[in-house]
């Protein structure tokens, strides 16, 4: 019999070679896609360091922590105390009794008399609280001025460079020459000592902190490749500074201002105890230091508690500063997340990679 021939189609010569050529690329194209996109989402992650999550769990770090949670319960207590205070003590603060001049702090005047009295018998603790809003009315509008004007400039100069750059850095090293606080005694001393002198003087003088600050931080950003395909795409310089070049320094600023708050407050209070700052019926901490200084050794409370509110501010705003300035950092967040006892010199690289 004979032998039935195997059914065969007839199939083009080179079909499944084309056919394999012509899907390998899409292949390759989708798995480059596919790796691309996973790599950016992986990079991404890695320099927000999981933002949304870290935001959410911000309270929680903050707890760990034990040094920066009671620091942001003493500064949180003194701005409610500076915000509030005054509605609830009334005109405690200015009203003397002169039977009860230096009492010693006790709880058998009632609250008012828990720190004391002064020599007129004012209450302490509502001089305190008195004090508490005129210091800070002086150092908040202080650090926010020179914060706003000094970045602005900085960030403006460092990004464009050249003769504006120069020009920038000559103003802040004609303002540094002078110290802050003699320029504050001569210019007070010419003209009348009042807070709204004190913030204006303390304000031109930290220009140039923020100024220097701000422009090694743009100059540092203007040669990254997010800020040349920016320029490439035609995007204004105003709009480069405020989207891309402003969010990556503003921690470092705000560091800076937190830490300037200090330096302003302290200043002040130097300035009132000098006798050339804030000036009686108002009252400040550094008043109540130098009005108390010549009873030190008969009535200490006067001079102590408002110089211990100046220490517990300041030393509290300077380690919540520090802990912020960590919270910020994307490269150095992970530390917060860690047991109190493994942060520090023995944990060097995160914990995911440790093999």
């Amino acid at each position: 019999m004979p032998r039935e021939e195997p059914t065969t189609t007839d199939t083009p010569v080179g079909t499944t070679a084309d056919t394999t050529a012509a899907d390998t690329p899409d292949k390759t194209a989708a798995d480059t896609a596919e790796t691309t996109v996973t790599a950016d989402t992986t990079d991404t992650a890695a320099a927000r360091g999981g933002s949304a999550p870290h935001r959410a769990n911000w309270w929680r770090m903050l707890g760990r922590d034990r040094a920066a949670a009671v620091a942001a319960v003493v500064l949180s207590l003194v701005v409610l105390v500076a915000l509030f205070g005054r509605l609830v003590i009334g005109d405690r603060a200015q009203r003397q009794d002169l039977d009860a001049s230096l009492r010693p702090p006790s709880l058998g005047d009632g609250v008012y008399g828990l720190f004391g009295t002064d020599v007129l018998g004012r209450s302490v603790l509502a001089r305190l609280i008195d004090a508490a809003a005129t210091t800070l009315s002086v150092a908040v509008p202080a650090v926010l001025c020179s914060l706003l004007i000094g970045s602005a400039l900085g960030l403006w100069a460092g990004y464009h460079g050249g003769r504006r750059e120069s020009l920038a850095l000559r103003v802040a090293d004609v303002i540094l020459s002078f110290p802050s606080l003699l320029i504050a005694v001569v210019v007070l001393y010419v003209f009348s000592p009042s807070a709204l002198n004190i913030v204006l003087i303390l304000a031109v003088a930290r220009i140039p902190v923020y100024l220097r600050t701000a422009r090694a931080e743009a100059a540092e950003l203007r040669s990254r490749l997010f800020v040349d395909a920016a320029r490439t795409f035609g995007t204004p310089s105003r709009n480069i500074i405020h989207r891309h070049i402003l969010p990556i320094a503003l921690p470092t600023l705000l560091t800076v201002a937190t830490l300037d708050f200090c330096f302003v407050m302290l200043t002040e209070s130097s300035l009132s105890f000098l006798g050339i700052g804030i000036q009686p019926p108002d009252v400040s901490w550094g008043l109540m230091v130098a009005q108390g200084r010549q009873y030190l050794q008969t009535a200490w409370w006067i001079t102590v508690l408002p110089g211990l509110a100046i220490v517990f501010t300041t030393v509290s705003a300077t380690v919540l500063a520090a802990w912020v300035r960590m919270a910020t950092d994307p490269a150095q967040r992970w530390r917060l997340t860690l047991p109190t006892k493994r942060r520090g010199a023995s944990a060097a690289v995160p914990p995911e990679l440790i093999p």
